[in-house]
């Protein structure tokens, strides 16, 4: 008898957890109508470690706090520089030479005080595989391509999702890797017109009246951020599709190339001397990939300088959006790339896996 009410009463404080406060039901109502209650008890019980703390970063932390996840880990080693006043809207002035993170920490909670919000001046390339695995979601920019491949396997390893994207100048990415991710889809069912009643006006007024909404349950695999960066171009199914791969793509393996051996982006201070490098580093990269080095064209490396904030802005609002459905499991994912290039205004998706 005793031990049935210790059960009954440890589901009753369960239950107490999992309920949304009058105060969290004002302040997520117009998030709670457009997916549901249940999809916000999952964000506000969801951990999230954002690395990188520049200005996409910034929108980032911005878009998963106003959403309402339960805690906000962002790290970052590296100081304040005057470069981050670009586009960090988090940092306040004044704050040259101190850490990011830190920095950004007193505007990224005010701007929503239910969130817990902690800023980790730490290295990410120090942290153990075990810090990694107290998180629900792992977001990382600002790192070599070394570091996002071993985190990605990390966090697959663990079954931790795993977000990576950066902003070069008017050029951004985004990239993920849910493993096998379950969600729900909202689909529209539309009532079959009554008996006798086959066409004409009223069965258009009865197919229009009559319409009501399912959730369908999904489910999507997603590959390796290294398979997804070593795909096999030279088999034919492959040389049909680089005909309709985003050139972004092939430019972004560019830029991961230049950050690795320079161990820093492309700068305005130096953009003239950076363009060089890159163009250099365009056809040993895209020959180690096999594809032709013109598919950048020279004046690819003029506008891959510094952060732009509406690049950050945009690729920002599609990773905080693609977070926040990985943790609410409502809606299709973007599986696995998006690619943001501000010189055309164009957003595009791909999928490239090994297969």
């Amino acid at each position: 008898m005793v031990e049935k009410e210790q059960k009954k009463d440890e589901a009753g404080r369960a239950s107490a957890a999992a309920a949304i406060s009058e105060e969290e039901a004002a302040q997520y109502d117009r998030q709670i109508r457009l997916w549901g209650l249940e999809a916000q008890k999952r964000l506000r019980a969801s951990r999230v470690l954002l690395v990188g703390m520049k200005g996409l970063g910034a929108e980032v932390a911005k878009n998963l706090i106003l959403a309402g996840v339960k805690a906000l880990t962002m790290l970052d080693h590296q100081q304040v520089s005057p470069e981050d006043t670009q586009a960090q809207f988090l940092i306040p002035g004044g704050s040259l030479g101190k850490n990011r993170a830190e920095a950004s920490l007193e505007r990224a909670q005010d701007l929503n005080p239910m969130v817990d919000v902690k800023a980790d001046p730490g290295n990410v390339e120090q942290k153990p595989e075990e810090f990694f695995t107290r998180f629900d979601v792992v977001c990382v920019t600002c790192c070599s391509q070394d570091v996002l491949v071993k985190i990605d396997q990390i966090c697959h390893k663990n079954g931790v999702k795993f977000f990576a994207g950066d902003v070069f100048g008017y050029h951004g990415y985004m990239f993920a890797n849910l493993g096998e991710h379950e969600f729900v889809e909202e689909k529209t069912k539309v009532a079959k017109a009554s008996q006798g009643v086959e066409d004409g006006p009223d069965a258009k007024k009865a197919k229009l009246d009559f319409t009501e909404t399912t959730l369908v349950k999904k489910c999507v695999n997603f590959c390796l951020l290294k398979e997804a960066l070593t795909v096999d171009w030279s088999g034919e199914k492959a040389k049909a599709a680089l005909k309709r791969t985003a050139p972004d793509y092939f430019l972004l393996q560019v830029l991961l190339r230049f950050r690795t051996l320079k161990g820093r982006d492309p700068s305005r201070q130096s953009c003239s001397e950076d363009a060089e490098v890159l163009l250099q580093m365009r056809a040993d990269v895209l020959a180690s990939l096999g594809v032709a080095a013109d598919l950048l064209p020279d004046d690819f490396a003029s506008s891959c300088c510094s952060e732009v904030a509406p690049v950050c802005a945009v690729v920002g609002g599609v990773l905080g959006q693609e977070v926040v459905k990985a943790l609410s499991q409502r809606d299709a994912p973007l599986n696995n790339f998006f690619f943001f290039d501000g010189m055309r205004g164009n957003g595009m998706v791909e999928c490239l896996t090994p297969n």
